[in-house]
């Protein structure tokens, strides 16, 4: 199953409210109204702006909220990327969940921007990976693509990935021909990529019909120019493994179609935003 971005805010505000703020009840007004904005403390990229705007309408419907950034576009230190207006205490119960959404998927967007801001001018992709928070992977691809990133398979059923572990298990490259054969009958849409370690294995796997795409695991520079040459246009390389900001400018010039970096996602550090009443 997919969890939806409904049911991932409502379990938020669930943990978060329980059966109610006891803050906001006991302190603020019933009837008091305000102003107030969410601003960026940092320079970024903007990425799951509609969550908070459901976060807000989920606590309360009477909340009115104006967007001053979209997904995709940048922001500046003191920027402001969006303005409420409603009851005071719904925007103070929904204003942690907002931010959480918020700060990790912006996270996430300017991170995945300085990977593609890198490999300029090279005309490489760079892809995500499968290393998201369980149940947010939908939004986090999405972060990525607001970016600039490109998204790798969504999970396990949409695209067909023999790694070593899978190739330990279906030893000879005859069997492995009868596995892509099977899938290609059964699946006839799924690309197939398929794991190399080696210049010896990558031979291998190019004399097999049906495979779509190799994945270049843990390849030094040279190595991956050699495996260009080798492949001459005839699939699709992915350079993987290990690669990080110093790096991906060396791999992105081998001439590799895509580069995944688990980094996009696993290890984000969330941007630092802010919520600001106007007087």
């Amino acid at each position: 199953m997919h969890f939806t971005a409904e049911s991932l805010i409502q379990a938020a505000l669930q943990e978060d409210l329980g059966n109610g703020d006891l803050t906001a009840s006991y302190f603020v007004p019933a009837d008091q109204f305000s102003r107030a904005k969410i601003v960026a403390r940092e320079e970024g990229i903007c990425a799951g702006i509609e969550l908070a705007v459901q976060v807000f309408h989920a606590v309360d419907e009477r909340v009115q909220v104006t967007l001053l950034r979209e997904n995709g576009q940048p922001f500046t230190k003191g920027q402001t990327l969006l303005e409420v207006s409603g009851p005071t205490r719904a925007i103070l119960s929904a204003e942690r969940t907002a931010l959480n959404f918020l700060q990790r998927l912006c996270g996430i967007a300017t991170q995945t921007r300085s990977y593609v801001e890198a490999v300029r001018p090279h005309p490489v992709q760079i892809w995500d990976t499968r290393k998201t928070t369980p149940g947010w992977r939908l939004l986090e691809k999405a972060a990525v693509k607001a970016g600039g990133g490109t998204n790798h398979r969504m999970g396990l059923y949409d695209h067909v990935m023999v790694k070593d572990n899978h190739l330990a298990a279906n030893g000879s490259l005859g069997e492995l021909q009868a596995a892509i054969d099977r899938v290609k009958t059964d699946h006839p849409s799924a690309r197939i990529q398929l794991e190399c370690d080696t210049l010896d294995q990558m031979q291998q796997f190019l004399t097999l019909r049906g495979v779509d795409m190799l994945l270049l695991d843990n390849m030094s520079p040279d190595k991956l120019r050699q495996a260009v040459q080798l492949n001459a246009g005839r699939l699709w390389l992915e350079a993987s493994g290990g690669i990080t900001l110093s790096t991906i400018r060396d791999i992105a010039a081998t001439g590799v179609n895509a580069i995944s970096v688990g980094a996009l996602t696993h290890s984000v550090r969330a941007l630092d935003l802010g919520l600001d009443f106007v007087s």
